[in-house]
């Protein structure tokens, strides 16, 4: 038995719900992907959203003509605005990070993914600075500097990977850097601007961008980097299998620039991990799991402890860095799939965002937080083994002693939602349908439905002011008990032994 103190250890970290991660900007013009941000806001209220293309052609900003013997650029913002209107009326702001190169203003053409985001530097310093300096007034203008203010301003994204930068051209992207830098500053010093953007590879980089924004002076407002924690891909066709570490590795992961940074210029600066998930393939079928909610859930209710944002890669399906989603079930990176079903990970952040603002305790299994109501709040989940040696225990057993309410007596109302290999779990569902890769209408019924998390419903007696609480985890589970101090207004006269007239005995 676990004993859970009565007074709060402090504020539960809301780093969790910092920001999460989208495919490429302008899918955000299509419904399905506004269905899907409007119920991911209903159910868990990220604040921030960070995706790739922002300045790629896809969302058309960069606009080179000729005009009278000259070449000239027009900035134009008709998607820009239709994006960040539709998002920020669903409560969520831009996690604006700076990058690709547009195709006009490109120096070669390497470009990456499926929709081809151009890689390569500018073919044009001040050119590429105008871009950065137009888009940010644009934005001031429209949205207020206030509002803008408070939009991290992210330069370029995994510079150390060849794919992503020309021979992972360090000093070439020092130099990107200081000059985007400046120009965001330029519009306004109140801006806040930072990178480097690492992959979880990147040994030794986060040191040197360091010591070269101390040797420049360059303005660097917060840090961020990446994490994930699978090994080489194993390809098949339309997907990929991967080894796993265990999932502590994430949280070290996350841990890292703090550590690294000490004693720099840049101690103490907030720590961004602008992406993270198990594994870095968007067709990986364990990310469509509940042994991935079991799996992420002690890195999501401790990775407050080591960065002061950590976004999850991605929110949906509606994403194509390797093209057009086969089946609606696909190993995509999405907490939904593109038709909004919700994964067992969805459910994970969905449990978050009911717990209370006040944690009492924190375990390898567990989370307990208290609401300013009064209501005690249990996250619980079952150990996985994340070698896939074995499935796991068949069985997980808890026993928590909770302080619910100052009355000597009494009972508690428990509210107990669960996910797991077969409780709202609707992969497994559609596994046992013969996974259609496009389902027809009454079984995407079916599947939705399959998606709720299974609830239940009980009393607990309270003793001096304590309840005890008995949780069995089946495998891969995770379970969301809510306790709440029952106020008793049944009437005297009520007898459910007389539900059918017979006298009391």
């Amino acid at each position: 038995m676990i004993s859970v103190p009565g007074e709060p250890s402090g504020p539960l970290s809301a780093a969790w719900r910092g920001c999460v991660g989208t495919g490429r900007l302008d899918l955000a013009l299509r419904r399905d992907y506004q269905d899907s941000l409007a119920l991911l806001q209903r159910d868990i209220g990220f604040r921030y959203l960070r995706g790739h293309g922002l300045l790629s052609d896809g969302v058309g900003i960069h606009r080179p003509y000729e005009w009278q013997g000259a070449r000239r650029t027009h900035h134009a913002f008709t998607y820009l605005d239709q994006v960040l209107d539709a998002c920020l009326g669903l409560g969520i702001r831009p996690f604006l990070e700076l990058g690709f190169m547009p195709g006009g203003l490109a120096s070669g053409e390497k470009t990456v993914f499926w929709w081809k985001g151009n890689v390569t530097p500018p073919a044009d310093e001040k050119e590429w600075t105008d871009l950065v300096r137009a888009t940010l007034t644009h934005l001031m203008d429209r949205y207020g500097a206030d509002e803008v203010r408070t939009w991290p301003v992210e330069v370029w994204n995994e510079p150390d990977l060849p794919d992503f930068w020309p021979g992972a051209d360090e000093p070439a992207y020092h130099r990107l850097y200081e000059a985007t830098a400046y120009a965001v500053k330029e519009v306004d010093a109140g801006l806040q601007v930072g990178g480097p953007a690492l992959s979880p590879g990147a040994d030794g980089w986060m040191g040197r961008f360091a010591e070269f924004a101390e040797r420049r002076d360059v303005p660097v407002d917060f840090v961020s980097r990446h994490a994930y924690s699978s090994g080489p891909a194993q390809h098949v066709p339309f997907g990929a299998h991967q080894t796993l570490a265990p999932a502590s590795d994430l949280l070290d992961q996350f841990a890292e620039p703090r550590r690294t940074l000490e004693g720099t210029r840049l101690e103490g600066r907030p720590v961004h991990i602008t992406e993270f998930n198990s594994s870095y393939r968007p067709d990986n079928q364990v990310h469509d799991t509940a042994f991935h909610a079991a799996y992420l859930a002690p890195v999501v209710t401790a990775g407050g402890d080591h960065a002061d944002s950590y976004s999850y890669w991605t929110f949906s399906d509606v994403f194509e860095e390797s093209g057009i989603p086969t089946a609606l079930f696909h190993g995509g990176f999405g907490l939904l799939t593109h038709r909004q079903l919700r994964k067992p990970t969805y459910h994970l952040y969905a449990f978050m965002a009911r717990m209370g603002e006040q944690q009492l305790a924190r375990g390898d299994d567990h989370l307990v937080t208290r609401h300013a109501d009064g209501r005690v709040t249990v996250l619980a989940w079952a150990p996985v083994d994340p070698t896939g040696e074995t499935p796991g225990p068949d069985r997980h057993t808890l026993r928590l002693s909770l302080p619910v309410g100052t009355a000597p007596g009494g009972t508690a109302f428990v509210r107990r939602s669960s996910v797991d290999e077969e409780r709202g779990n609707a992969y497994t569902a559609w596994r046992h349908m013969g996974s259609p890769r496009s389902p027809r209408p009454g079984q995407l019924d079916i599947l939705h439905d399959a998606s709720e998390p299974a609830r239940a419903h009980h009393r607990l007696p309270i003793e001096d002011g304590r309840t005890d609480l008995g949780l069995t985890l089946a495998r891969h589970e995770i379970t969301l008990v809510e306790l709440t101090p029952v106020h008793d207004e049944t009437p005297p006269w009520w007898d459910e032994r007389r539900l059918l007239g017979r006298e009391s005995p």
